[in-house]
């Protein structure tokens, strides 16, 4: 697939449009249009659903060790910054970054990007194969956006905007059992917005600097962790096959040893054949990380680092913690088995936006179909899956006479109190099932000279073109039975 070509539609039909573009666009940041907003929104709808409301606390699910029951949180994107000097963020959140200082090239790149990326100067090389390049030493560059809070302004006011949802999960951890009767095991699901400023963001909404995450962190006995892990690695694999990602362009990859973060036990990562990356290659849609007791031990002694095969506080010239912690206990207390300890974490960790574009990519279709004279034409099709399409059907009267507008209307009044549904008398319904079609409308519905006279209309099917004649009285019902089939 061409991404160039999707990228045109999504501009074209409202899906994503550059940040601030009647200014020239700034790099990294991306706006969603009337119909990307539906389509991620439908995708954070799915998930939050699929993972939290539709839960069911009393069953054991299939692969799952027991039952477990799932909450929510929202917090803020602005945390108190010792937040992230006991995470590590502040030390370790960094990339290793070169300059060019060859007149006339004001590049900038991460060092693992070199080999991918263009030189400014030459495009038919790569950064530091030209012989004009002059790249400097790598050096660290802390990916967090830094702000200020308050107006004093001083250096003692910095904070900053949150790399990850993750760390409002664990400083919240006590208060949600305080609040709640949640018992181990159980997960905490969050999505929102986070922010890392990235030395060359690229790939479309690939690497962003302002991306949502959809996040889980799911606590557990340590002796039962790597059960858990293990569940949630293939759930959250069988998740994006359910809504369609499948085939050779999905994968579940386990972490190499050497890739592994220090606090990590595993890790593995869902991955996507993206179009815009070299054929064999694969981009990160979500990972698994199974964390140990590394976050919560680390928000209430300081920050850890490993030393050997063990992780201890890190200490500063003083011989006290470089970073406290809270100094909160928050170990958990089982009060059936009077046993106290820190819970073990899982992290299955998902990006928005990237679902969004892989879903996007997946979708996009050329093929060839009959057009408003019957004769074989191309058209362009976004094969959604019917939960995630922005636009759920589409209703045209076949004519603006003869009572069908009116039957039209009253179609799409049922509907429109259920479904996101769009009315459209406009144009040869031939152009007006294009149209659908490539917005990913998985289904038509026509009201017809028959339709006056039986009171049926036609629903037509985007990806295999079918119709079939359904009573009008009985269209929410149908189209509710397709889309929330038992």
């Amino acid at each position: 697939m061409d991404m160039d070509k999707l990228v045109s539609l999504c501009r074209r039909r409202g899906f994503i449009f550059q940040s601030s573009e009647i200014y020239g666009g700034i790099n990294g940041f991306w706006d969603y249009g009337p119909l990307g907003v539906e389509l991620k929104r439908n995708i954070k709808d799915a998930w939050w659903r699929d993972m939290v409301t539709a839960h069911d606390d009393l069953a054991t699910l299939p692969g799952a060790p027991a039952p477990y029951e799932m909450t929510g949180l929202d917090c803020t994107i602005i945390m108190h910054p010792q937040v992230w000097k006991v995470s590590g963020h502040y030390d370790l959140f960094v990339d290793k970054m070169v300059d060019c200082r060859a007149e006339g090239c004001k590049g900038r790149f991460r060092i693992d990007h070199l080999t991918t990326s263009q030189c400014p100067l030459k495009p038919s090389k790569h950064p530091g194969e030209f012989a004009k390049c002059q790249l400097t030493e790598p050096r660290d560059f802390n990916l967090m956006f830094k702000t200020i809070v308050g107006a004093l302004g001083t250096e003692d006011d910095a904070a900053f905007l949150r790399p990850e949802t993750a760390q409002g999960i664990f400083v919240n951890f006590k208060n949600v059992l305080d609040s709640t009767r949640v018992r181990i095991p159980f997960g905490i699901a969050q999505a929102g917005k986070s922010f890392r400023n990235e030395i060359t963001p690229r790939n479309f909404t690939f690497r962003s600097r302002e991306f949502e995450q959809m996040e889980i962190e799911f606590f557990c006995h340590p002796t039962t962790s790597r059960q858990w892990y293990e569940y949630w690695r293939d759930r959250r694999y069988q998740w994006y096959v359910g809504l369609g990602l499948a085939g050779s362009r999905l994968r579940l990859r386990d972490h190499e040893p050497a890739e592994i973060a220090h606090y990590s036990v595993g890790t593995a990562d869902i991955e996507y054949a993206f179009p815009f990356l070299p054929a064999g290659e694969f981009g990160e849609l979500e990972g698994i990380a199974h964390r140990g007791d590394f976050d919560l031990k680390s928000h209430m002694e300081g920050k850890l680092v490993r030393v050997n095969n063990s992780l201890e506080v890190e200490k500063g010239p003083d011989g006290n913690p470089k970073y406290k912690g809270s100094g909160k206990d928050l170990r958990y207390f089982d009060d059936q088995t009077r046993e106290r300890y820190i819970p073990h974490v899982i992290e299955p960790s998902a990006g928005a936006d990237r679902a969004t574009l892989a879903f996007l990519c997946e979708a996009y279709t050329e093929d060839t179909a009959p057009d408003e004279h019957g004769k074989p034409a191309e058209r362009i099709v976004m094969k959604f899956h019917p939960r995630l399409a922005p636009i759920k059907a589409a209703i045209f009267p076949l004519v603006k006479k003869d009572g069908m507008p009116e039957l039209a209307q009253r179609i799409y009044r049922d509907l429109k109190p259920h479904f996101n549904v769009f009315y459209d008398e406009g144009g040869a319904v031939g152009r007006r099932y294009r149209r659908q079609d490539e917005i990913g409308t998985p289904y038509c519905i026509t009201v017809d000279g028959q339709s006056i006279q039986d009171q049926t209309v036609t629903l037509r099917h985007r990806d295999t073109l079918q119709q079939v004649r359904v009573p009008a009285s009985s269209i929410v019902d149908e189209i509710s039975r397709i889309m929330h089939p038992l």
